[in-house]
């Protein structure tokens, strides 16, 4: 193969949805490897038979990864060169393929990537949200207890936050957003590339009502992207104007928390900052 010496596994990137968005080298190599192992074989055969390519497909999946590592790494050992390939976008990002990476990489075998759509990048650079830092999740947890807790988690990251979302979890995950994230921006992509591709731009209770008014918003795959917290520059600009605050507040016999709580909601910036200040404000007058 002119990729490169034999005995390679190569991982190609397929389209999330428009087929013309597959990279002619993708195509090539699809068509010269020894055989492809793909998360769905049937749906990777379409994908084949599209681009007029007749080649074994193998499947690798989430549950049997582990155990593919020795066949692959037989075949590389002979001189095939294999192709890794998932259903959709990249392979391994919130797909399978870490395992077989990681340990052939460790066998001294050559893995090759070869670059092509990804949603979370998709979506990311027509979303309008800041791009310099991201936090990418992947699927947030199906139970809605783990779901919050890992919203949660980032809710002081000033990164822009990326999740991936299933039609059937889209408004129950907009529910805990709003909860958490309250006025915050989201923008939602849906349906990347394809015909009826949306980017909704708003925050997440408006999202959501936009969803119960036209029930075909809530159709498809989603990528969800939340605006970052404020930075601590502009937490310190407000300081002055916060801590007046939370004196008079504080003279008046308020608590602590709650100070804290006006304060961050009237002003923006962290609630565990404003804590900090009125504790210290409290303390200072004791």
């Amino acid at each position: 193969m002119s990729e490169g010496c034999e005995g390679a596994l190569y991982v190609v990137a397929t389209p999330i949805g428009n087929l013309e968005d597959l990279s002619p080298r993708a195509a090539r190599l699809l068509g010269e490897v020894s055989w492809v192992a793909a998360e769905d074989t049937r749906h990777s055969a379409r994908l084949l038979r599209h681009l007029g390519i007749d080649k074994p497909l193998v499947s690798l999946h989430e549950h049997n990864e582990a155990s593919r590592v020795t066949a692959l790494r037989d075949a590389l050992a002979s001189g095939q060169n294999v192709a890794l390939i998932s259903d959709a976008g990249t392979p391994l990002i919130s797909d399978p393929g870490f395992v077989v990476v990681r340990e052939l990489r460790a066998s001294g075998h050559r893995v090759i990537p070869i670059p092509g759509a990804c949603a979370l990048i998709a979506a990311l650079s027509a979303a309008g949200l800041a791009t310099d830092r991201f936090l990418f999740e992947g699927f947030l947890p199906a139970k809605g207890g783990a779901r919050r807790q890992r919203l949660t988690a980032a809710l002081e990251r000033e990164e822009t936050l990326i999740y991936y979302e299933s039609p059937h979890r889209i408004q129950a995950t907009l529910q805990d957003i709003a909860a958490l994230f309250g006025s915050r921006r989201v923008v939602l992509a849906r349906e990347l590339t394809k015909t009826f591709e949306t980017f909704l731009d708003a925050d997440a209770e408006t999202l959501l009502a936009r969803m119960r008014e036209d029930p075909n918003q809530a159709r498809g795959e989603f990528v969800i992207m939340v605006a970052g917290a404020e930075p601590r520059d502009g937490e310190t600009q407000a300081s002055a104007e916060g801590e007046a605050w939370l004196a008079a507040m504080l003279a008046e016999g308020v608590g602590v928390k709650a100070a804290a709580t006006v304060v961050s909601s009237r002003l923006g910036g962290r609630k565990k900052y404003w804590y900090q200040c009125a504790q210290a404000l409290k303390d200072g007058d004791a």
